[in-house]
Formats: C-alpha cells, structure tokens, sequence
C-alpha cells in the first residue's frame, strides 16, 4: 500500500486531483495534501511519502526546489511534476532535480492513473532488486527458505520478460544488478535448470498451446515466444518436444493443419 502526496498551492486543483485517483485500484492507502514546498517538507518529516504529485509553481518553495530537496531525503520518492508549461528547458530541470515524470495541465483521469501506475511499477520493481541483492544464498543456513524467495523473485522477474526477444541471462543480470555467471548459478540452484533451457521449456509450452487453439504460422508463433529466428524455433521445439511443431499439431488434433 502506498501514500501519495498531492503539493499545488490551489485547493481546487488539490481536489480535483485527489478525485481522480483511484485509490483502490492502485493500493493507494492514504493521500496527504500540502500547498506548498515548505509545508510539504515538514509534512515529510512525519509522513514517508512514496509517490508526489506536485506543481511546478508555488509560493515559498517552487516545485523543482522541492524536489531537489525531497530526493536529498529520500532518494527513493517518486515525483511526477504537473505544469502547464509546455518548455524543454522546464523539463531539463524537473529532470536535474531528480523528477521521474513530467505532464502538462489540464490532466484527466486518464493522465493521473498511467503516471501513477507508470510510478508504482517502477517502486515495485525497485523493491524486487533491492530484496535480490540482499540475499546471500552461501551465507545462510537456511538455504531451502531463501531459496525459495529466489526463485519467487526471478520468477516474477523472467515472467515479465520471457517472450520479448532480446530476452537473456545478460539482460536479466543487468535489470537485477548481478553478474551473469552469479545469476547463472542462482538460477540453477533455484529452478534446477540452466536459463536457457528454463526459458525454451516455458516458452515451448506457450508455443504447443498456441499451435493446438490457433491457426498461428510457425513464424507468428515463433515471434509471440520470443524467437526472432524461425528456423531456431524450429530446430528448439523439436529437441524438446521430439517432433516438428507442424507435426505435434497434426498429431494431437489428428488431421492435416497447414502451418
């Protein structure tokens, strides 16, 4: 559950932005409102805000001052910046002060819902990391429980992942901030497969289920699990399957499908 604060010297605006929220939808627990810079750094001194949607223009302390001091506090605190300023120098400078998002005004209900799920996705993500590279499997005993938690992580992880094609160990080594021949041996001991074939064995699962409820060309399908190379597809699905994809087609729906 998250906490949002709302900074815009106008109560109106206030308002009309905490309507739009969808608290439920988004596991926002509590909105905090302040109107102005000032007042919302005390407010911080208090309450740890997770996400901030403020204005770029305030009295006392604008909203990019804010920012820069909010991320000296809290380095993890997301700033999306509302402004009716359509400048690029005003986005180099939300971006200076450490802002991750920047939209202009008037904003809807539309706008307020992808920042903040755009926002939250990257707190959840971050929290994954960070728990991944807290763990030192040789260092403790109970090798089973943290194991466990390993493999929930990097699953959640390679779930996200697994059919886009530039997919690999390389690139999942680097959005968790491991080496790969660390990641490759995590992995191992977690799923008892290489990366390699863990990934080709789910994304040939994927590929059987779409050959036996949709009329997909191999092509098509090789693309949707992540293959660029058909003919590696190809060559993939018959080492695990023990037959071509046209073949386990036929052969389970028991009559001639061109593919």
């Amino acid at each position: 559950m998250y906490t949002l604060l709302i900074i815009d010297d106008e109560p109106l605006m206030r308002r009309g932005i905490k309507s739009l929220v969808d608290l439920s939808g988004l596991g926002i627990k509590e909105i905090v409102e302040a109107s102005n810079g000032e007042e919302a750094l005390k407010i911080c001194g208090t309450v740890v805000p997770d996400i901030v949607l403020l204005d770029i223009n305030m009295p006392k302390m604008d909203g990019l001052t804010f920012a820069k001091r909010l991320k000296e506090l809290n380095k993890t605190v997301k700033i999306c910046m509302i402004t009716g300023y359509d400048y690029f120098d005003y986005a180099i400078e939300a971006l200076r002060a450490g802002v991750e998002e920047y939209i202009l005004k008037p904003v809807t209900k539309k706008d307020i819902d992808e920042i903040l799920r755009k926002l939250i996705q990257s707190i959840e993500k971050e929290s994954v990391h960070k728990e991944l590279k807290s763990l030192d499997i040789s260092a403790m005993p109970s090798a089973g429980i943290v194991e466990s938690t390993v493999e929930m992580q990097l699953k959640k992880l390679v779930e996200e992942h697994i059919f886009e094609s530039g997919f690999s160990l390389s690139s999942l080594a680097d959005e968790v901030g491991f080496s790969s021949g660390y990641l490759s041996g995590v992995f191992k001991d977690s799923f008892g497969l290489a990366f390699q074939d863990y990934v080709a064995k789910i994304r040939i699962e994927k590929a059987k289920l779409l050959l036996l409820t949709t009329e997909m060309k191999n092509y098509e399908i090789s693309q949707a699990v992540g293959y660029e190379d058909v003919n590696y597809f190809a060559t993939r699905f018959k080492k695990i399957v023990g037959s071509t994809p046209k073949q386990y087609r036929n052969q389970v729906r028991g009559r001639d499908v061109q593919v």
